[in-house]
């Protein structure tokens, strides 16, 4: 092909693309790192010494790859014409700052893990040293400002509770029916022998009548607690024992209760228990997927350690932080899910591309060496760029998203300096120790590195027919992603979130369809300095001629209360508190029932706020920031992968493949959780939309973490074409040799996101799926089809760069990212140094 160019000096005896595999170091050969001699092997800064360059071998071992770095000071050359190693008694190149932090962390391996874990301590530690009010996390818009009024408040307001009175089959009126009224009547009588307050009841004259059902079937007991949280607790607990005792007594009469104290406990429950039982299931399954990709027990620890030790550190300053900035509680699982992710990924792609050098005959220096300048480059790069995507979330200017982007910019940041600093020194104090605890049968050949041939036969395939193959997978996505078009996005009420095998929420349910808006009626904040005069009272009153002329958006029972120096007016909105009906409530509360109330009172302010107004105006924001986001994650990753590659195309073309595949999962998405469908399989129900808020942090994570595939994948290609390797060849061996790394990291995201698939809540389900779906698409059909398929399409182009633009700051095409990998010694295969065989590179045929 007229696209291949000469082979480099000192490779003149290898085809192009075909090199004979290097041979295996023998015994003795090993410098270590930590060493003098070691120091040298790496051909650190002073060292004087530049390695001879040489081609890399278009037969890579089953690993990650990433791109060679280059010194400003080195001029771009031509691809076919590689960087000739300098001359005797040239100044040598000063290595990139990644290969040096390595090599630094190398010699001083045992400071450094000792450094490490030390701030892994000192990190918790501090979290538990750290007391007192934590920040409050407050909505943006109307419903935030009510938020924000009530937090200021020296006393927390009160807990309300409700306790559903009907009959379990269909019966008679509930003022006609003595059993119902009798149980009423006990319930009542149990309640007060508690210190709760504010018991109302259906029995009660006058006001007891908007405490019976529309249908007449129903009635409704409430009641609410006071006090600290701890005093909260106690009479909740007292008022629970009371319910149930009574219950007992009436087994024919359904006794649900349901409110804000019994809600919150069983959200915890649920949300505790899955954040248990997902910690449970992902760190056994991640370790099992790692030893099966490795063959040994020693080496798949590695990355689970580098990603545990992020995780609790990053968790620890989380709390440190929480009292300065609010952060929501759902940080750490987002920590924790993001941490393992990015950190198994790396790990895996540095620790593979160690092992594949020191393979090659390489001694444990070198190997590092090199690691760092490859993997370690493109791990630093891959981790910028998740960062930086991730920072699209402080954009929106929502509590919520800005504490997800500390915990997960933090978790990231900690990743990739310890992939820089102690995981090599790990490597490099284990030396070849880290392939100890093989596994009969599967260590000899997972410690063996190949490019992959199925994933080599396919891209083959695709660079020879890529409009075929490319068009056919294009439109594969495009399909998956029209159901898409079509997303309704609206939280879901509890009811809808949790299973109704959950006694509260079964009973919250049943409230909800007999009193519409009761376990979590809308919150109307009253304040100012005349909130408590006689007028403001009147205002009150004229809500219940509102709710009557209102046609059924608002109901009773009306309440209300006073925390600190404010008021808190109660009143339930229709609908299920997340869908359309409640929506139009709450317009029917804002916009004329409270302006004709409250809003002729001078002198004071309100604001509604609760479970409706909260996600509302929530939603509200988010939508409006939406295209920022968007449009800031877009331009950051274009600038970046700009930079990086030195090329137009490449940008372009990342961009639009990963707005594909989030696009196809966004349709898969809709088409399961809204549509309805495979709700027998994932044991959920369907409430006709997807979560508010998945859409725009599904793509920020699915950006920021599928770049890591694109990154390897592209330096991998990158390398090879700079080694001489023909536009195609490169394409076909850069796939081929980054796949059994990749795909080992894709499969442990995609276990590890369908867990949450088998959580209760419906948006972990919804989250599992959505990411499982992008990051298989992506691994598959966009890597190893669409991919090759544009480039090969592009030629040439694919790396083009005009000339206007190569001033811009980057690596100038990472010149020598060929010649500055060092042939490995002429050694005969031999042992690893601790008694085993160590398998030779093979090649693909």
């Amino acid at each position: 092909m007229s696209e291949n160019p000469p082979a480099p000096s000192g490779d003149a005896d290898a085809a192009p693309g075909r090199p004979a595999p290097p041979p295996a170091a023998g015994p003795g050969s090993e410098a270590d790192p930590g060493s003098e001699a070691g120091a040298a092997a790496e051909s650190g800064p002073g060292s004087g010494t530049v390695p001879e360059p040489s081609r890399e071998p278009a037969a890579e071992t089953v690993a990650e790859d990433a791109a060679e770095p280059t010194t400003a000071s080195e001029p771009e050359p031509a691809p076919s014409k590689p960087e000739p190693a300098p001359a005797s008694g040239a100044k040598p190149v000063r290595p990139p700052v990644v290969e040096r932090v390595v090599a630094w962390s190398a010699r001083h391996k045992w400071p450094v893990i000792a450094a490490w874990f030390g701030l892994v301590v000192i990190a918790f530690v501090l979290s538990g040293l750290v007391t007192g009010d934590q920040a409050h996390t407050t909505g943006p818009g109307e419903a935030g400002r009510g938020q924000r009024i009530l937090n200021e408040q020296d006393v927390d307001g009160a807990a309300r509770e409700n306790v559903l009175v009907q009959e379990r089959t269909p019966g008679g009126a509930f003022a006609s029916d003595p059993k119902l009224r009798q149980a009423t009547q006990d319930l009542v009588a149990a309640l007060k022998t508690t210190p709760v307050s504010g018991v109302l009841s259906p029995l009660d004259p006058g006001s007891g009548k908007r405490l019976i059902s529309a249908d007449g079937r129903a009635g409704l007991v409430v009641f609410e607690m006071t006090g600290t949280d701890d005093e909260k607790d106690a009479r909740f607990d007292a008022s629970k024992k009371a319910v149930d005792s009574v219950r007992g007594k009436y087994p024919d009469v359904r006794i649900a209760q349901a409110g804000d104290r019994s809600i919150a406990k069983a959200t915890d429950e649920v949300y505790g228990r899955d954040y248990q039982r997902s910690e449970m299931l992902s760190l056994p399954l991640t370790l099992l997927i790692l030893v099966v990709v490795f063959g040994a027990l020693i080496a798949a620890g590695i990355p689970v350690l580098l990603s545990l030790s992020a995780v609790v550190a990053t968790v620890s300053l989380v709390q440190v932080i929480k009292q300065f900035m609010p952060i929501n509680s759902t940080v750490a699982s987002m920590v924790l899910l993001i941490g393992m992710a990015v950190g198994i990924d790396y790990s895996l792609f540095y620790l593979r591309r160690e092992r594949e050098e020191r393979a090659a005959g390489r001694t444990v220096g070198e190997a590092l060496r090199i690691t760092a300048r490859t993997s370690g480059r493109a791990v630093v790069m891959s981790g910028v760029t998740v960062m930086l995507c991730l920072s699209g979330l402080f954009v929106t200017g929502i509590d919520v998203f800005r504490g997800m982007a500390v915990g997960t910019l933090l978790v990231v940041g900690l990743t990739v300096v310890g992939s820089v600093t102690v995981l090599p020194a790990l490597l490099a104090a284990l030396g070849r120790w880290v392939d100890r605890g093989r596994i009969p049968w599967l260590g000899e050949r997972r410690t063996a590195a190949g490019e992959s041939r199925v994933w080599a036969a396919i891209a083959r395939a695709v660079v020879r027919r890529p409009v075929l193959l490319g068009g056919v997978a294009a439109v594969l996505l495009g399909l998956l992603a029209i159901p898409a078009f079509s997303m309704r996005l609206q939280d879901p009420a509890l009811t809808n979130d949790l299973p109704r095998s959950n006694a509260t929420v079964d009973a919250a349910a049943r409230i909800q369809e007999e009193f519409p808006g009761g376990p979590s009626p809308a919150e109307v904040v009253v304040w100012g300095d005349r909130a408590h005069d006689p007028a403001v009272a009147k205002a009150v009153d004229g809500l219940h001629r509102e709710v009557a002329a209102s046609g059924g958006a608002l109901g009773e029972p009306i309440q209300v209360d006073q925390v600190g120096k404010v008021l808190v007016v109660n009143v339930p909105l229709a609908g299920s508190g997340s869908d359309a009906a409640s929506t139009r409530a709450l317009e029917v509360l804002r916009d004329k029932a409270l302006p004709a109330t409250l809003g002729k009172v001078d002198g004071i302010h309100y604001a509604v706020t609760g479970t409706t107004a909260g996600p509302h105006d929530f939603a509200a924001r988010l939508h409006g920031r939406t295209p920022i986001v968007f449009a800031f994650v877009l331009a950051l990753a274009f600038v970046l992968l700009l930079a990086a590659f030195r090329s137009v195309a490449i940008p372009l073309v990342s961009i639009a493949l990963n707005l594909l595949s989030v696009g196809a999962a966004y349709g898969v998405v809709t088409w399961v959780f809204q549509d309805g469908h495979l709700t027998s399989v994932l044991d959920f129900t369907s409430y006709g939309a997807v979560l508010s808020w998945l859409p725009l942090f599904m793509f920020v994570m699915l950006f920021g973490l599928s770049m890591d595939y694109h990154i390897f994948i592209l330096s991998r290609i990158r390398e090879r074409r700079l080694g001489g390797a023909a536009h195609r060849d490169s394409i076909v061996g850069g796939i081929a040799g980054s796949a059994g790394v990749v795909t080992s990291a894709a499969v442990v995201m995609v276990a590890v996101f369908t867990i949450f698939t088998t959580l209760s809540a419906i948006e972990y389900k919804m989250f599992g799926v959505g990411m499982s779906v992008a990051i298989l698409l992506d691994a598959t059909i966009v890597r190893g089809v669409l991919l090759p398929a544009i480039m090969t399409l592009l030629g040439r182009a694919t790396w083009a760069m005009p000339g206007w633009l190569r001033r811009l700051p980057g690596d100038d095409a990472g010149a020598h990212a060929a010649a500055a990998v060092p042939a490995p010694p002429d050694a005969s295969p031999a042992g690893t140094g601790g008694g085993g065989p160590e398998t030779a590179v093979k090649t693909a045929r």
